[in-house]
């Protein structure tokens, strides 16, 4: 740097850059990694602005590992046991015929393509074994699949990378071997350095897991310290294994991640939040940095033979690995055609990469050949796998199913009467008892505290709005906080608020969250008061003949709920909401018992 303001111009440049593609993004609706990709290469190669290796010098390469560990930390530890219970068998073939089909189809293309050397071109094939977790993740949330593939999609995209990190390390190690001895002890050395990767990984993952859950419990760190303590954790585990064993450190973090977020003794849920918010602003920065290394001459230089790279990765590779890994594994066709047309790159395949090509020295064909490959499926997968879930009848565009937030008696007696309509309904709650009842029932549960992070992980496939019915007025306010990140403000609904004596007790305007369910009068006391009297939830389908005054007349007392029309589209009645059912939609009312014998 030419003077002392340029460091720190750079640096802040990195982060403004980095944190305002994502807001961009967001605003725009598109994977954000193309427009920090974008942003990347005018801020270094274009214009100069930001150089990274002058910035960084021998910081680059430390830098860029320790920043990894902490996005797979905490990536792992959204990852919940209890899913395997249906996803394992695929899981493990897609982990290891499958990562051995990637790997083997990307190297010949590499070497046949891309003319790169035997070397290079299997180092290469290692790398794009990842996916992208960073990537995946928000797609599964605007995509919603249905089924298993949204959990498998999930589990592959962040477990495979220690493990396309660990093959790629292996294949560079057997690679320098072959130099000073025979191929015979060449596979010798990379099945020996795979089992103490693999060792030291799970040893310093579990010890360390184990360490951190139990100073949470005995309340050794003050509540503020947790989060900064669980990163200086992640971080000496992360460098400490890998001092042990090189690259041990990517699986250590990524099981301790696993164990912590599967453990029962401690809550971890506000340092999953904290690591959330770090991992976001490590990849916007990542991104940036990475990008601005790259030489866009050498990009260039591919020619056509880029993009038909590219094109082998996207139409040959992930297609054969998906297809042969997952026969006989019981997944629909539906679901095994989703994931052969889900795989795209991201910061790992990128940081992985960058570091291997600061080891080796001259390998700038070889870094961009893995941006090739990371922009091209990040721009492919990003622009189409909506359209191709709703096609293989895996998502809905405008989803109509509702999340009911409470498994209580009146919410069941809601989703039962709604799914006899033909609308998808999940029940949300933290009692057991009314999960229990619910799946009695046969309604769709989910048994979670719909505050928490990980409800961002669960089955939402087929819905498109919430409605918060807890007895607790300030849980449906940040239930329906939640709701309106889930699906969007409009979409969100909760119960009216009870009447009070005074104003001090009702949050300020700028405090609540939601539209008001059914009418001012619909507290959950009185929907509770009125199903214990006896009154029943009630579908009639309006005609010419039986207008909706007619009836209201016969029912007056009735409270409508919901209307479906002739398309099956359905709106919540809200206080907000100016509806007048006609004729060819559906009722959804509350009516009294004495309506039973006009039934």
């Amino acid at each position: 740097m030419e003077n002392s303001q340029a460091i720190p111009t750079a640096l802040a440049g990195i982060v403004v850059l980095g944190i305002g593609s994502q807001w961009l993004a967001s605003l725009l609706k598109i994977p954000s990694i193309l427009l920090l990709l974008i942003t990347g290469m005018l801020a270094g190669p274009i214009t100069q602005f930001i150089n990274p290796d002058q910035l960084l010098g021998d910081l680059l390469l430390p830098v860029v590992s320790l920043s990894v560990a902490v996005i797979l930390f905490e990536g792992s530890m959204s990852l919940r046991i209890s899913q395997l219970r249906e996803i394992g068998r695929p899981l493990l073939m897609l982990l290891t015929v499958g990562v051995a089909i990637t790997a083997a189809t990307c190297s010949l293309a590499a070497f046949w393509i891309l003319r790169l050397d035997a070397s290079k071109s299997l180092l290469l094939g290692a790398i794009l074994t990842v996916t992208g977790p960073t990537v995946v993740g928000p797609m599964l949330r605007h995509i919603r699949p249905m089924g298993r593939v949204g959990s498998l999609a999930k589990w592959e995209g962040i477990v495979v990378d220690p493990i396309g990190a660990i093959l790629a390390v292996l294949v560079f190690a057997a690679a320098r071997a072959t130099q000073f001895a025979e191929i015979e002890d060449a596979a010798m050395i990379a099945a020996s350095g795979f089992f103490k990767t693999l060792v030291a990984g799970t040893v310093f993952g579990a010890v360390a897991a184990y360490a951190l859950r139990e100073t949470l419990r005995r309340h050794w760190i003050h509540d503020h310290l947790q989060s900064p303590v669980a990163l200086a954790m992640v971080m000496l585990t992360f460098t400490g294994s890998n001092l042990v064993q090189h690259e041990s450190g990517l699986v250590a973090v990524t099981l301790m991640g696993l164990i912590l977020a599967n453990q029962r003794d401690v809550a971890v849920q506000h340092i999953l939040h904290f690591k959330e918010n770090l991992t976001v602003l490590l990849i916007s920065c990542l991104f940036i940095v990475l990008t601005a290394r790259l030489n866009l001459t050498s990009i260039a230089e591919f020619g056509w033979r880029g993009p038909a790279f590219v094109a082998v990765v996207i139409f040959m590779a992930r297609p054969l690995s998906v297809m042969i890994s997952t026969l006989g594994c019981g997944l629909p066709i539906n679901e095994r055609l989703f994931l052969s047309w889900l795989a795209p790159r991201g910061i790992v395949a990128a940081a992985v990469a960058s570091v291997f090509a600061l080891e080796l020295g001259d390998a700038d064909e070889f870094v961009s050949a893995a941006f090739l490959v990371i922009i091209g499926t990040v721009f492919v997968y990003g622009l189409t796998a909506g359209r191709i879930a709703r096609w293989l009848g895996l998502s809905i565009l405008d989803p109509q199913g509702i999340f009911i937030v409470s498994a209580h008696p009146g919410a069941r007696a809601i989703g039962h009467a709604l799914v006899k309509a033909g609308i998808h309904v999940r029940l949300v709650d933290t009692n057991p008892e009314h999960i229990k009842a619910a799946r009695m029932e046969g309604l769709p549960t989910c048994f979670a505290n719909i505050l928490s992070e990980s409800i961002h992980d669960a089955d939402l496939g087929g819905l498109g709005k919430l409605i918060a019915l807890t007895r607790n007025e300030e849980v449906n306010l940040l239930a329906a906080s939640r709701g309106a990140e889930l699906f969007g403000r409009k979409a969100s609904y909760r119960l009216s608020f009870a009447p009070v004596m005074n104003d001090r007790y009702v949050p300020s305007l700028d405090m609540r969250s939601g539209r008001v369910l059914f009418s001012e009068t619909a507290t959950f006391s009185e929907l509770d008061r009125r199903f214990a009297a006896g009154e029943i939830i009630k579908a009639t389908k309006l005609t010419n003949e039986f207008e909706f005054h007619d009836f209201t007349s016969q029912y007056p007392e009735a409270l409508v709920m919901f209307v479906i029309d002739a398309a099956d589209r359905l709106t919540v009645m809200a206080t907000d909401a100016e509806v007048t059912p006609e004729a060819g939609q559906t009722v959804i009312a509350l009516v009294p018992p004495s309506t039973r014998e006009r039934d």
